[in-house]
């Protein structure tokens, strides 16, 4: 464990420190955390900044970076569209520099930890606004401290702790979910085959730890009563299963689905039989009987048909970044932020060229990192956990993308750039030692 506290090459032990320390504290006092994981990234941008640039990875984000800027150049309302760029090009050069950074599992693992530990505040205040009403306003100094937690949750009864929203704060258990469970099972699998090290393996504080950790999230993801949490809790269950050959697992998992889908959606007759079994917190929110009053205006549907249309009027420049908003208010004389799906939203906004470069770019940083899982030489047995968390929380992400946007809230962009940079770095770092040891 002591080499997670380590960076590899010893000119980059000072970003790292600030990395680890800005990463710490990220959830509660984000300013501060990323002013202190972006200096880690300019620190190795000035050491490193021959060996950064000479990644192909860079050059497309260089180039999308590029394609962005002009699209905004084109925009409908150009004032919206270039303060958009903020949301994408600073975590372009985040991910550049981590990317860099990070190279090895034992930094993932430490990582992962990091993460889990500091989601444990997060959650406290979770439940304490769900249960205890709690009303808390807290800003102290603006950069030190900064957050607020809405009484009974935001929307009311849905728990969203200190983010903006409960789907936002679903992403987030998402991803400590995720990381919890893998770092659970790698304990787990140790102790099996006895590979770690004692201090490491026999330690059933950090195993009870990860246990209550992984319930707490797991309750947390119900009691936001957002159904892409619900989803991404499933399938990150089913994802470790198969990873694990679990078969019995994935029949209960199966098993529980399709009995919550017949719930929600077949014919009366049967529906009636599975709703004796399945809660009506669970059926009533995924078919929408518990809203049965939603705006047309506000369903996912029409949201996407609205950005598609955009789409096919503009399909080179798009319309602009942050135009959204306001496009759909004047047709729909409703407030709506985004179309809840990233792709749809990019490809209506900067267009399509833009858009398939940026998912084609993130399709290659997961096809090679599970190129690297899959080859038995590059990366050893007992590490291979902890990767394929990371590989699990991203395609996460992309699915939860398809159904919401993280993009906005600046926690999530902060930490989803964070899980792709920790891909992208270990991927390049064990392709460049395999082509040393052959």
């Amino acid at each position: 464990m002591k080499i997670a506290f380590y960076h590899p090459k010893p000119d980059c032990q000072f970003p790292w420190n600030c990395f680890q320390l800005g990463l710490l504290i990220f959830p509660l006092t984000p300013f501060l955390g990323f002013v202190s994981m972006m200096l880690a990234v300019l620190v190795t941008w000035i050491r490193q900044y021959r060996a950064i640039i000479r990644r192909p990875i860079n050059w497309g984000f260089g180039l999308l970076s590029l394609v962005l800027f002009v699209s905004a150049g084109f925009a409908y309302d150009k004032g919206a569209a270039f303060v958009g760029l903020f949301n994408l090009l600073p975590f372009f050069l985040l991910f550049t520099g981590l990317s860099f950074l990070i190279q090895t599992t034992a930094q993932l693992r430490h990582i992962a930890w990091i993460l889990v530990i500091s989601s444990v505040p997060v959650l406290i205040m979770g439940f304490g606004q769900l249960f205890f009403a709690w009303n808390l306003q807290i800003q102290v100094l603006w950069v030190l401290l900064d957050f607020g937690i809405a009484p009974g949750g935001n929307p009311p009864g849905r728990m969203a702790a200190i983010f903006m929203h409960a789907n936002l704060f679903a992403a987030y258990l998402a991803i400590a979910f995720t990381l919890s469970l893998g770092l659970l099972l790698e304990h787990w699998q140790a102790r099996r085959t006895g590979s770690r090290e004692e201090t490491y393996t026999q330690s059933p504080l950090l195993i009870i730890f990860l246990t209550v950790s992984i319930i707490a999230d797991f309750a947390a993801l119900i009691l936001t009563n957002s159904r892409n949490g619900w989803a991404i809790a499933i399938i990150a269950c089913l994802a470790f299963a198969f990873y694990q050959g679990w078969r019995l697992l994935i029949s209960g998992v199966a098993a529980a689905v399709t009995s919550l889908l017949l719930a929600a959606f077949a014919p009366s007759p049967v529906a009636q039989i599975f709703r004796r079994i399945v809660p009506a917190f669970f059926w009533a929110r995924l078919n929408d009987q518990m809203y049965p009053d939603r705006p047309i205006a506000l369903m996912r549907k029409t949201q996407w048909q609205f950005a598609w249309s955009l789409t096919q009027q503009r399909p080179w420049t798009g319309w602009g970044l942050r135009n959204f908003p306001d496009l759909y208010k004047a047709q729909m004389n409703i407030d709506l932020g985004h179309p809840h799906n990233l792709f749809l939203m990019l490809s209506a906004e900067t267009g399509f060229p833009s858009t398939l470069l940026f998912f084609g770019l993130l399709s290659w940083i997961l096809f090679a990192g599970t190129q690297i899982l899959v080859q038995e030489n590059y990366i050893n047995k007992k590490d291979r956990l902890i990767f394929f968390s990371y590989l699990v929380v991203v395609g996460e992400w992309l699915l939860f993308n398809t159904v919401d946007v993280t993009l906005f809230d600046f926690r999530l962009n902060t930490l989803s750039w964070l899980m792709i940079a920790a891909i992208s770095g270990s991927t390049y770092h064990y392709n460049q030692h395999n082509k040393l040891v052959k």
